[in-house]
């Protein structure tokens, strides 16, 4: 009989080591980490105990990220408790990107929105010169971008060093165009990266669009 012979028999005869039961006790196996010979039922305890030191490192990270995943919603809704208080439409754009960055502690937070709004918005810093390249980008955002700064326009918007940043559409509902765009920032390059999620990034940005687009005159524009 070969190897897998053997095998095969005892997966099909399972009471084996019942009936041999001074053979599971004597028989020897190389231990799995110290190169020495152990008894099969030591082996089996062995494995028995890697595989629980594996669930509790993988529940000890479960738990990590609940934790953390209600400490952000935590702040996201402390966030959008503060733009419902905002009864004044012109102090809302403040309002977002403030409140971004004291509650989330972003290093640099920017917003543009380049659909029409009242006329006395023109000086506002949120109505800043923006291509019709960064437009067209947004528009094809689908979801949030989240990685390294790439030579993106929308990082010339802040003053600091950007390595990093995280770029989210604003939209009036299911539009397919885009009526602005809110800029997550960071020197830091591992503060957004792609690897990262972003559903947390796409309610902010649900909660945003709905929150300035009270500031739009019909609606976005093209």
């Amino acid at each position: 009989m070969d190897a897998n012979e053997v095998a095969q028999y005892l997966r099909d005869n399972t009471d084996f080591f019942e009936r041999h039961a001074e053979l599971f006790v004597s028989m020897k196996v190389p231990h799995p980490h110290e190169g020495k010979a152990v008894s099969l039922a030591e082996r089996q305890v062995l494995a028995l105990r890697d595989r629980v030191r594996g669930m509790e490192l993988r529940v000890a990270e479960l738990v990590r990220a609940a934790s953390e995943n209600e400490h952000i919603s935590d702040r996201l809704l402390l966030w959008s408790r503060s733009l419902l208080k905002e009864r004044d439409p012109q102090a809302l754009p403040a309002a977002v990107t403030q409140g971004l960055a004291e509650i989330f502690s972003v290093p640099d937070v920017a917003l543009r929105i380049w659909a029409d709004t009242a006329p006395g918005d023109a000086q506002a810093p949120w109505r800043g010169e923006v291509s019709a390249d960064a437009r067209t980008f947004a528009n094809g955002l689908m979801s949030p971008y989240c990685g390294p700064n790439s030579g993106f326009e929308a990082a010339a918007w802040l003053e600091r060093e950007v390595r990093s940043l995280a770029l989210i559409p604003l939209r009036v509902g299911i539009a397919p165009e885009a009526f602005g765009l809110l800029v997550l920032a960071s020197p830091d390059a591992e503060r957004f990266t792609p690897s990262m999620g972003t559903a947390f990034l796409s309610r902010i940005g649900e909660l945003a669009s709905a929150s300035l687009s009270r500031l739009l005159a019909e609606g976005p524009a093209a």
